[in-house]
């Protein structure tokens, strides 16, 4: 059987630190059931010492029967002070999560830069903080920050750290390329040097300041990482964190690890676009495995293909991952794109008709003059009916329309359209809201 990777999804806490992202109490609350259907196995809710959203989502998620376990995020004890009497660590005890994870610094720089404090009392800060946290039988996973900066500057020392954490009883160590600047190769040997170190489980926490989150992630597991950090949509601070939407699948799919069930994958593009939706953040078309046009074909040769059979133009089927294969029309389309559409509306379009050439020349010619057809079906399917020679009549003839959107006393915003269209000659006025 395939090795088990643990996901553990941070969209609620490092993926509300991206520009642009804001999520409140009842949107986390929202997410949270859609990744435990997903199937992630740690769900990290956010700092439940650090704001009222976050408090409100650590009260209300325990009254949800979720699988996945919710974990605290957290810091560990302030230099010269007690683990027991630090009031971050104390929240997270009281806010009911199974699981906790502790920041700690792994780089020496940082130790005596941001934190003015000895390399000797950050050792001390960590197990203090870590023997608290089992002492209360919580999980502890440890995310050692900057760790692969910490290690290329002072390798002892950021090693210490992780050994630190794990004598006190963190479950987990995490590595995390804070910064996004280490490289795929570096990951590798360096995640492969503390395997051979430290005898404890290694999770991967990865940025995309180098596009490369992804690929570290990748090349951390290959090199014995068994957990695996990351966000939706790859949301974070700046360029963003690893995405747990590309992350997931080439795991499964491509390096035969299991992550989730494959009635899970198949909820993927689903969960990818929720998350899109309820965070009010645009998604990218292109985004690998699960965006709009990652299985979309529009040049008439790749359609050609594809129609023969998919995997000339496709490295997956997209059914395995919740999304499906689009075919676009435009002015680079040919009759392999028209059939196909034509198919898809159950028109039997004959592909020996001059009429389907004019169509094409008329499709280009109007793409020329600024209108798309990617989008619009209805359009191009009026189009279709006359090269398939059904009955070429003025279906409707729109004699004018308004658009008024408003709020009415409530906190949702509404519009409402009124239309006054001819249809088969005969004049229809209407008005509908949405």
């Amino acid at each position: 059987m395939s090795e088990q990777i643990s996901i553990f999804d941070t969209t609620l806490r490092d993926g509300t630190q991206g520009e642009g992202v804001s999520l409140s109490a009842e949107d986390k609350i929202k997410i949270a059931q859609k990744l435990d259907s997903l199937g992630v196995h740690y769900i990290e809710g956010g700092n439940p010492g650090s704001n009222g959203k976050d408090i409100e989502f650590f009260q209300r998620v325990k009254n949800l029967k979720l699988r996945a376990k919710i974990t605290a995020f957290g810091s560990t004890r302030r230099k010269d002070s007690a683990a027991d009497r630090d009031a971050g660590l104390q929240k997270i005890i009281s806010s009911g999560a199974s699981a906790a994870t502790l920041v700690g610094k792994s780089w020496d720089f940082h130790v005596t830069t941001a934190l003015q404090t000895t390399l000797e009392e950050n050792l001390a800060m960590i197990q203090d903080s870590f023997r608290f946290l089992k002492s209360n039988q919580l999980e502890a996973i440890f995310d050692a920050e900057h760790f692969f900066d910490g290690y290329k500057n002072n390798p002892e020392y950021a090693l210490q750290v992780l050994k630190s954490a794990a004598e006190a009883g963190a479950d987990w160590l995490v590595l995390c390329d804070t910064n996004g600047g280490t490289l795929p190769d570096e990951i590798y040997q360096i995640v492969t040097k503390v395997r051979e170190t430290v005898d404890r489980p290694i999770g991967i926490h990865t940025h995309n300041d180098c596009e490369l989150a992804v690929a570290n992630t990748l090349a951390a597991v290959k090199a014995g990482a068994r957990q695996v950090q990351g966000t939706i949509n790859g949301y974070g601070e700046r360029c963003g964190n690893a995405n747990l939407c590309s992350i997931i699948p080439n795991l499964q799919l491509k390096l035969g690890y299991r992550c989730i069930t494959g009635e899970q994958l198949r909820s993927l593009t689903g969960t990818a676009r929720f998350v899109s939706e309820i965070a009010n953040v645009t998604m990218h078309s292109t985004q690998p495995y699960v965006g709009p046009s990652a299985f979309a074909h529009k040049g008439g040769i790749h359609v050609s293909a594809i129609l023969k059979d998919s995997k000339t133009y496709e490295h997956i089927t997209p059914e395995w991952v919740g999304n499906k294969q689009r075919v676009l029309v435009s002015e680079l389309a040919g009759q392999s794109n028209l059939l196909f559409k034509a198919q898809e509306m159950n028109l039997n379009l004959d592909m020996e008709n001059s009429r389907t050439r004019q169509i094409i020349d008329k499709i280009k010619e109007m793409e020329h003059q600024g209108y798309q057809f990617e989008g619009a079906d209805a359009s191009l399917e009026l189009l279709l009916r006359g090269a398939a020679s059904e009955p070429e009549e003025e279906i409707f003839t729109i004699e004018s329309f308004k658009l008024l959107v408003g709020k009415n006393g409530s906190d949702s915003i509404t519009s409402e359209a009124i239309l006054k269209v001819k249809v088969h000659g005969e004049t229809v006025y209407t008005a509908a809201e949405g």
